[in-house]
């Protein structure tokens, strides 16, 4: 991930969202679900990539809200 992406992540017991680069989390707890949303604005606020991963750490979901290469297909 670059710096200042976004990551959902599940540590310690609790959902969280955190901006690649920062040395700690910039939104903890609730569900999954809600904690997704979370990172989801947070990322579209920053025109950045949003990465979800499970409870073990694989991802799961990756989007990416302003920063495509234009000449991409599709």
């Amino acid at each position: 991930m670059a710096n200042g992406d976004i990551r959902t992540y599940y540590e310690d017991g609790q959902w969280k969202s955190k901006v690649d680069g920062s040395s700690r989390a910039a939104h903890v707890g609730g569900t999954k679900a809600e904690q997704s949303a979370v990172g989801r604005d947070m990322a579209r606020e920053r025109g950045v990539e949003h990465r979800i991963t499970r409870t073990d750490g694989a991802v799961t979901q990756q989007n990416s809200y302003g920063n495509d290469p234009r000449s991409s297909k599709g």
